[in-house]
């Protein structure tokens, strides 16, 4: 049932994203094939699901979450592009294939990451792509501003990178990865609900205990599996 589950949500948030790629002008041929090489490379799609499934939970219509949950996925794929540069881990291969500044080259995936992640925020604002009223627009902005920057995301890779030859006490381990890997799924969670139109502050505390819970185990079994 789950895997049938996801399957259903990854090939509605794929088709979503699919459109996004179309590039308005002929010399950004390029650029764009680079930025959509680094989303559609294959991926669980699990921030996708988790928006779609919060969504549902308050009783709202996947179609309300579309918008939401390419947001999501374009900034986890922003992120990936940029960790995978020889600035940051220097990966070749992603998912089996080469990682995009390996693909095209370093300058073009540096320009592919940024693209990618502002047209999350393009996404979360445009009322087509996210027919909410522009309140809720508003309230998913800040949400997904904030965990893709210094005070989530970002400043979780800053965390890591600057651990590096240093060992981390369970404390610092954990804020570690709350801000790296939980901050992000805790937004997908967050941004379903208000997707759904259906959210009060006692459900929305209530998925943000849960989203925090599945960041954490999720950072800890991705750990597990890299040693």
């Amino acid at each position: 049932m789950i895997a049938s589950y996801q399957k259903r949500c990854q090939q509605r948030v794929d088709a979503a994203l699919e459109r996004l790629f179309q590039p308005p002008r002929p010399e950004l041929e390029r650029l764009y094939q680079a930025m959509r090489y680094s989303v559609m490379n294959g991926g669980k799609r699990v921030r996708p699901l988790l928006v779609y499934a919060a969504c549902e939970a308050l009783g709202g219509q996947d179609a309300r979450a579309d918008g939401a949950a390419c947001a999501v996925e374009l900034i986890h794929a922003y992120s990936l592009v940029h960790d995978d540069l020889p600035a940051m881990d220097d990966d070749d291969l992603r998912r089996g294939q080469p990682t995009t500044h390996r693909a095209f080259d370093e300058a073009c995936a540096i320009l592919a990451g940024d693209g990618l992640q502002s047209l999350a925020f393009e996404v979360l604002a445009d009322p087509e792509r996210n027919p909410h009223d522009a309140e809720t627009r508003l309230a998913m902005l800040s949400s997904l501003s904030r965990a893709a920057g210094p005070s989530g995301m970002v400043g979780g890779q800053a965390i890591d990178l600057d651990s590096v030859g240093h060992r981390l006490d369970q404390q610092a381990l954990e804020t570690m990865h709350r801000h790296k890997t939980g901050a992000l799924i805790e937004a997908s969670v967050r941004l379903g609900a208000l997707a759904s139109g259906h959210a009060d502050d006692y459900q929305l505390k209530a998925l943000h205990a849960y989203a925090q819970a599945i960041g954490l185990a999720f950072q800890v079994q991705d750990d597990y599996l890299d040693c």
